[in-house]
């Protein structure tokens, strides 16, 4: 039987801030624009990319946008979660 990880919002949110971070660090070490990134993942506006990496209402990526930003930075999913 798994034991209970004690886990909490903190942890989570942290987890979220580091995927953000790799995200963003990546996309503008390949120059890419979030209006770029945003419009190339299929998002009409900027602003979705633009809250998520400013933290906005904890805002987060999903995992159907990583995969589309992996395949767009041409990278790795895994890099994002480093």
């Amino acid at each position: 039987m798994l034991e209970f990880l004690d886990i909490d919002d903190k942890d989570v949110k942290e987890f979220h801030k580091r995927i953000v971070e790799n995200v963003k660090r990546i996309r503008t070490a390949k120059k890419v624009t979030q209006a770029d990134l945003a419009q190339t993942i299929g998002h009409k506006s900027v602003s979705t990319i633009g809250q998520i990496e400013s933290y906005y209402k904890n805002k987060h990526y999903n995992i159907e946008q990583l995969y589309k930003i992996s395949i767009a930075l041409e990278v790795d999913i895994c890099e994002f979660f480093k």
